[in-house]
């Protein structure tokens, strides 16, 4: 049991990361018509246009680093296939942008993305 306590706070805190103690580890899942299937910290996900997307948190995130990658929103099966650009949102300081696109341009696709604030 205090293995597990232990794990949970280095990962709520990303102390074993060296970093200060206000940093979390944020992420959602998000599906391709922008719905926010499930998260951390994930307030909400909105599709802008076809492949443009924003995801909201609950902090600042303006600074932060992104990682994305396209992937399924729920259980079972494989996303198909595509590209993911991430960047903090202008203006937002709480939100992420995110761009997903196939091999004709812009285009919807189901992802996920992690965040280190």
């Amino acid at each position: 049991m205090r293995e597990a306590a232990r794990a949970d706070t280095e990962i709520n805190s990303c102390a074993a990361l060296g970093l200060p103690a206000t940093a979390r580890v944020l992420f959602a899942v998000v599906d391709a018509n922008g719905t926010l299937v499930r998260g951390l910290g994930a307030t909400s996900a909105t599709r802008l246009a076809a492949g443009m997307y924003q995801v909201a948190f609950d902090q600042d995130v303006a600074a932060a680093a992104y990682v994305g990658t396209v992937g399924p929103g729920k259980p079972g099966g494989l996303a198909p296939q595509g590209v993911i650009t991430v960047a903090p949102r202008s203006g937002i300081a709480n939100a992420v942008f995110v761009e997903t696109h196939g091999t004709s341009g812009h285009a919807d696709r189901p992802f996920h993305l992690a965040v280190l604030a």
